[in-house]
């Protein structure tokens, strides 16, 4: 019996716990399975990680990886549509720097929305493509100080051109393309029941423009449980400061004695180590063998696993997606964790576009989904005491 055929009896004991594991609709560019991971349009992570971000977009939208000829015709349109109007970067200028990244990047997308929204959703969907990468980059370059937005360039790749806006003092910059173009494929899609795609797709279901609707999913994006989790998994790797196993391990277990939550370990879904995580391990091993905090990562694999395997209430003690990613990042020359999610977004904001696309032009013979309304009971509104 498929997912789609099953009946779901709720009770009272399924309130209030986040909508997990309900079925609400259909995805059509990604499935999350227990044990193998996200896959995108039936093609597993694994077959993926290394291919060219632009195939990723291109599978997004239209379902299959690009011929030669496809992909060089989605190039030169995505190229074609670069440029972020001056009023925004100027804008962006003034906002507060003692403000998160993710908060900027909010405003940033309802700027673009201000003064380039189209009403189209397919075209506004591959201009929020086109233009992410500068909006991103001229966020890190402004609130981080290093100076002025760096313009794209005319002959460059998604990746290539964003690291290049990027413009970070001493960073090798082939060395964190690398790493960004795989960073970019394992983030951009995770099925559609997640909180920044579900948040997207909810706010475009009231025909809200699609930049008002990723600002909604960036905003999601950006708490500890969800797209923040990579930059506290740095932060918790800063702090275990060793790369001794049996001192990280001590590190794990004193974290729980605390009720601290250990990062990077555990997943909502997956019941095995996220592929994910295991094509970061196997690239950092390529690209930064010998860095220290990537070593410290390495050892939180081995340790953590041990200590939460023993605790037969945890039903998924590997580590995810977050438990390695920002080590890679920091060995590729970005230091700030603080900007970590941002990039998280720019990759994931490819896969929430293609849903609500989806959403909204395709579902239902192209009559769209409904606007969402999930019903609330009504309780006891007695005043607290």
């Amino acid at each position: 019996m498929s997912d789609a055929e099953v009946l779901f009896q709720i009770t009272t004991d399924h309130l209030d716990t986040g909508l997990r594991g309900y079925p609400v609709g259909y995805c059509r560019t990604s499935k999350v399975d227990p044990y193998k991971g996200v896959s995108y349009v039936g093609y597993p992570i694994t077959e993926l990680a290394r291919k060219e971000p632009i195939d990723i977009v291109h599978l997004m939208f239209f379902r299959e990886l690009p011929t030669d000829e496809q992909r060089a015709s989605l190039e030169a349109d995505l190229r074609a549509r670069r440029g972020i109007p001056a009023d925004v970067l100027n804008t962006l200028s003034g906002l507060n720097r003692d403000g998160h990244p993710m908060a900027w990047l909010g405003t940033g997308l309802q700027l673009l929305g201000l003064s380039t929204r189209t009403g189209d959703w397919m075209e506004d969907a591959l201009n929020l493509v086109a233009r992410t990468p500068e909006l991103v980059a001229a966020i890190f370059r402004v609130h981080s100080g290093l100076g002025a937005p760096i313009a794209p360039s005319s002959d460059k790749g998604l990746i290539e051109d964003f690291v290049h806006m990027l413009g970070i003092p001493g960073a090798d910059e082939d060395k964190l393309a690398a790493l960004l173009k795989v960073f970019y494929v394992l983030h951009v899609d995770h099925g559609g029941g997640n909180l920044s795609t579900f948040t997207g797709k909810a706010v475009a279901s009231g025909h809200a423009d699609i930049f008002t609707c990723m600002s909604a999913a960036m905003g999601a994006l950006s708490g500890p449980l969800h797209g923040g989790a990579n930059q506290a998994c740095l932060e918790q790797l800063r702090e275990v400061g060793t790369t001794d196993v049996d001192e990280v391990e001590a590190y794990v277990r004193n974290r729980l004695a605390n009720k601290d939550k250990v990062f990077g370990f555990g997943h909502g879904v997956l019941r095995a180590e996220d592929p994910r995580a295991t094509i970061q391990y196997e690239l950092g091993k390529e690209l930064c063998p010998d860095d220290e905090i990537f070593q410290t990562a390495l050892a939180m694999r081995a340790a953590a696993v041990k200590v939460l395997s023993e605790n037969p209430k945890i039903s998924n003690p590997h580590p995810n997606v977050d438990a390695v990613s920002g080590s890679l990042l920091q060995a590729g020359g970005l230091s700030d964790a603080n900007y970590y999610t941002n990039l998280f977004g720019l990759a994931r904001i490819t896969g929430i576009a293609a849903q609500i696309v989806d959403e909204r032009v395709h579902a239902r013979g192209g009559k769209g989904v409904p606007i969402y309304r999930p019903k609330y009971i009504a309780k006891d509104q007695a005043p607290r005491g």
